[in-house]
């Protein structure tokens, strides 16, 4: 992986280095965040797949904002650990499916039900950078900040040990969310 820029970015969690490394998306580098990286330390990891609607926009049909701000949280309190922000929005589909997705499940259909019905993977996010990544920091052990097993098994298959995997448990703050979390609980194997 190629860092492409960097610079300091103050946060209220914390005093974050901040990173793009290219992400094979011209104008979208994966966006990777440090604090307090030392030999010997183990880093709490968020990987982090982009979320507009959620982490920007502040979207009550998910819990990506939450888990971003819980995450942040937890590094800062610790003062070691990396957010690692991997361009695969809305699953790995693009901000448009997306749309047309949250289009369906206005219709009735959940999120997985969704995808399918335009002829999408339920996930098709992929996390070999977020280790590629992991391997440029140097890191070789880390705790995983994540309720996703597929991220836990990515790390798990790499060369970066998997020391502990840390769910990240956020309240719904609306029946959106609920609904959301149910089907990423039941039709994804998530930890909640």
């Amino acid at each position: 992986m190629n860092v492409t820029a960097g610079a300091s970015m103050p946060t209220r969690h914390g005093d974050f280095d901040m990173f793009g490394y290219d992400s094979g998306i011209a104008g979208q580098p994966h966006l990777v965040l440090t604090l307090g990286l030392t030999r010997g330390a183990t880093p709490l990891v968020r990987i982090h797949s982009e979320c507009v609607t959620g982490d920007v926009f502040g979207s009550r049909r998910c819990d990506c904002g939450d888990q971003l701000e819980l995450s942040m949280t937890m590094i800062g309190e610790r003062g070691c650990g990396v957010v690692i922000y991997l361009r695969q929005e809305g699953r790995g589909i693009g901000i448009e499916n997306k749309l047309r997705a949250y289009a369906l499940q206005d219709q009735g259909l959940d999120t997985v039900d969704a995808n399918l019905a335009l002829g999408l993977p339920a996930d098709c996010r992929r996390y070999n950078d977020a280790v590629d990544i992991l391997q440029d920091l140097g890191i070789d052990a880390c705790e995983l900040l994540t309720n996703n097993p597929e991220k836990a098994k990515a790390i798990e298959a790499s060369p970066v040990r998997l020391l502990k995997r840390i769910p990240l448990r956020v309240s719904p703050q609306h029946a959106h969310c609920a609904d959301y979390l149910t089907v990423k609980r039941e039709r994804m194997g998530h930890v909640l």
